[in-house]
Formats: structure tokens, sequence, C-alpha cells
């Protein structure tokens, strides 16, 4: 299984993954968003398969590829926590700021 995150670190995918989030679709319905080759596309829809980002479903001769929520949510939730804390620590940061700079100008 390859990694989330080397599979995110691509422009291209991301892009992709953001299609793939409104619905289903085919490699063919894909690349008419871009402006490479269908190869190039089954290139990047393989890299995200490996990192279990998204699913594959064969009907008929189509392969649809759908976005894997669960592990989305995975790294959502993973971001999250890290952005949250941030947040948190700036936020803290800020206040502390104000508190001093209103302290400073009481005396």
């Amino acid at each position: 299984m390859g990694s989330p995150w080397k599979a995110l670190s691509d422009d291209n995918r991301r892009e992709i993954l953001l299609l793939l989030r409104k619905k289903d679709m085919t490699p063919t319905e894909v690349v008419e968003h871009f402006n490479f080759t269908l190869p190039a596309v089954s290139a990047h829809l393989r890299v995200l398969k490996e990192a279990d980002l998204v699913t594959e479903k064969k009907r008929g001769k189509n392969r649809f590829y759908s976005l894997n929520d669960s592990k989305s949510l995975e790294v959502v939730k993973f971001l999250e926590e890290v952005y949250d804390y941030n947040l948190n620590s700036l936020k803290e940061y800020v206040e502390n700021k104000e508190k001093k700079r209103k302290k400073k100008s009481s005396y």
C-alpha cells in the first residue's frame, strides 16, 4: 500500500480527488479535465488507488473510480488535529499578547 501523503503531494492528484468528490468517474472522464494523456491519468489514479484514497469498480468494460471516504476522513481528521492545535496555540498567543499590551498601557 502506498502512502497517502505521497499521493497527496502532487497537485494533479489533489485535483483528481476534488473531481471524484463530486461523482464516480472513468479515466476517460477524468482526462477531459486535464491537459495530459490518458496513460498519465491512469498512472495518477493508480497512485491514488495504492494509497487507498480512491476505489475502483469495474462495470462492464469501464472502470469507475470514486473517493474512498473512510481513508479520506482519516487524512482530514489528522489535519484537523494538527491545525486545531496550531490554531489554539495561535489564539492563546494573541490573547496573551493582548493581555500584556493592556497591562502595559494601564501603568
